[in-house]
């Protein structure tokens, strides 16, 4: 895996305890997401262990992963409530919830209430190691970061006037809302003048300065001088619908296009009888003008639905909360509902919410044409009629923002000129937010979708934002792949777990060459449980620990198995004192966030702890 240019790490993990330290070994590292085929095929899932011999040594430590007993599928929610004036509600008790999953309810077994303050207190922040000096400068604080906001500018769609003001009410969000551990990004649906999840809101600042409407295609559908005069909508009506009445008003509109140039009479002015070739010549016209408009305006709904389906993979592996904002005026998709699908359902599996801004705030339907465009009605006695048409157009734009907001979770702003209050309210940190859990009864391994439905038993007119389903695991019978999802699942998120009694401390010290980070994961044997077998009382630990840069981009991690075969007299000393896995990275001066994931073999039980190290220069 390449590093980042600032950052050279080498890595070692040691497995230390007050009885043990003589004789735990240093095993070969691997990367948690990374492991290879190799190590699956070497241990499979139904290999039985060998029974464990009078001199067989009670711990080891190695990559390959072991088989699992049992698994508690743990379906975490993350849930956030408003009221009506868009203002988080934080008071709120776990009795006060209602989770249903497929319209059935189920038991909250995990619920929390998180705040930017108690999240900050859960953080371990790095010491310098007994014995050592470090440079004597003190860092400028730094907590990690808990929130991804992507503001994605459909610069395809947007209208200079719209975008401008969308784009001031950014800049405003990002002076008054943005906290310190939120990270963003500006990307547009033309992939030009982006910038990456970031803190630096200088850099923000000039990237939001820069952004200008564009096109993918090259093509504007709607521009001036097309006769018979065609919008998307009406192009799709013809093109894809057959509608025998669109297709009769464009071609009289094509028909008065045609005698008007014929009589080079200015256009809108009356014509001549028509001849069948005229009519022929009209017909041609239209399908040729609706097949045209059709195909650029479903290459620019193409274009807008992969964009924010390539953020929501790069969204997927950031440690904490992930939210897109969708700034855009909306557009139809008749011929894309599929891709809509596939972006709904990654963004669930990814648990990236999609909130969205119509950016053309209080708008007025436009009736007629367009009067920014200097053309005049060929035929004004189908006037009615485009009208008609170009107003259901401009009202289905928007039902792609609704839909996308609603289907995942998010939080949708429309029909207000106070773009700045939208932002807030829908990429703004939220005052606090709610983590429910719970265990899905009677789960099968189907990859299936499961609808969730988080309701309130208050009377009060709150808002609840909250995941709309998730999907089963696939491969419920290969417990090596399980162990794998749900590692990585605790690794990129941002909760604490305390499934295990796990504590994480973080020391490092520097030298001429650079600075060492260790991270100490210490494992209370005295609460977990053990099974009995050949006279041994066995567990095994599968101990992650991963480094992440100040915004979030995943550096490295290791993966370790802690196998435990231990005679009685060996677990009850161990119970008084702990087993401490220590995990070594050679790094560069810097920020880093660490993340520690624990999981047991017996139980499924699993603790994730957040570090953070800031390493001066």
């Amino acid at each position: 895996m390449s590093m980042p240019k600032a950052t050279s790490l080498r890595v070692g993990v040691t497995i230390l305890s007050a009885a043990l330290l003589a004789w735990c070994s240093v095993g070969r590292l691997g990367l948690v997401r990374a492991q290879s085929s190799q190590n699956n095929q070497s241990q499979p899932a139904n290999v039985q262990q060998a029974p464990a011999s009078a001199d067989s040594p009670e711990m080891n430590a190695h990559d390959a992963p072991v088989p699992l007993q049992s698994r508690v599928s743990l379906v975490p929610v993350r849930v956030v409530v408003r009221d009506s004036d868009g203002h988080a509600v934080a008071n709120l008790q776990k009795d006060d919830f209602q989770l249903f999953e497929d319209g059935k309810p189920q038991v909250i077994s995990n619920f929390a209430v998180e705040t930017p303050a108690s999240i900050s207190q859960h953080v371990v922040r790095a010491e310098t190691a007994p014995g050592t000096t470090s440079s004597g400068q003190s860092p400028a604080p730094f907590l990690p970061p808990a929130r991804f906001v992507a503001l994605l500018f459909d610069d395809e769609h947007l209208n200079l006037q719209d975008l401008m003001q969308a784009r001031n009410a950014a800049g405003r969000y990002l002076d008054a809302s943005v906290t310190p551990t939120d990270r963003v990004a500006v990307f547009t649906v033309s992939g030009q003048n982006q910038l990456d999840f970031t803190d630096d809101r200088a850099k923000l600042h000039a990237t939001l300065s820069q952004l200008l409407p564009r096109t993918v295609t090259g093509i504007d559908p709607n521009a001036a001088g097309d006769c018979p005069p065609m919008d998307y909508y009406e192009a799709d009506l013809i093109q894809n619908q057959h509608d025998s009445q669109a297709t009769d008003v464009a071609t009289q509109d094509a028909l008065s296009c045609q005698s008007n140039s014929s009589q080079g009479l200015p256009t809108g002015t009356g014509g001549t009888q028509t001849n069948p070739t005229d009519s022929a010549r009209a017909q041609a016209l239209v399908a040729a003008t609706a097949l045209r408009i059709e195909e650029v305006g479903d290459e620019q709904t193409r274009a807008s639905f992969r964009r924010v389906e390539e953020i929501v993979r790069r969204m997927s592996a950031l440690p904490g909360q992930r939210s897109i904002v969708l700034i855009s005026p909306g557009f139809i998709y008749p011929n894309r509902q599929f891709d809509f699908s596939e972006i709904v359902d990654s963004a669930i599996r990814s648990s990236v919410f999609i909130n969205t801004l119509d950016a053309r705030g209080l708008y007025v339907p436009e009736f007629g044409t367009d009067i920014s465009r200097d053309t005049v009605d060929p035929n004004p006695s189908a006037a009615g009629f485009r009208s008609s048409w170009h107003l259901t157009g401009q009202s289905n734009q928007r039902e792609v923002l609704d839909y996308l907001a609603a289907d995942t979770g998010g939080y949708s702003f429309h029909s207000n000129n106070d773009l700045g209050e939208g932002l807030r309210q829908v990429a703004a940190a939220p005052g606090a937010y709610y983590f429910l859990a719970f265990v899905p009864q009677n789960l099968k391994y189907d990859g299936r979708l499961h609808s969730l439905k988080v309701t309130l038993r208050s009377k009060e007119k709150y808002t609840v934002q909250a995941r709309r389903g998730y999907y089963a695991p696939l491969h419920g019978n290969n417990p090596v792949d399980i162990a794998k999802e749900d590692i990585e699942e605790a690794l990129f998120s941002q909760e604490e777990r305390h499934g295990l009694p796990v504590a994480l401390q973080t020391q490092y010290y520097t030298d001429a060459t650079g600075a060492k980070l260790s991270v100490l994961a210490h494992v209370d044997l005295a609460h977990m449980h053990f099974d009995k077998t050949e006279g041994r009382n066995q567990n095994n630990l599968t101990v992650v620990a991963a480094l992440f840069d100040r915004n979030g981009n995943f550096i490295t991690g290791t993966q370790r198995v802690v196998q435990m075969k231990l005679r009685d007299e060996t677990l009850e000393k161990l119970s008084r004192t702990g087993v401490t896995v220590r995990t070594s990275f050679d790094v560069k001066p810097g920020d880093y966030v660490v993340r520690l994931v624990v999981r047991d073999s017996r139980n499924a039980l699993l603790s994730a702890e957040n570090g953070i190290v800031e390493i001066p220069y």
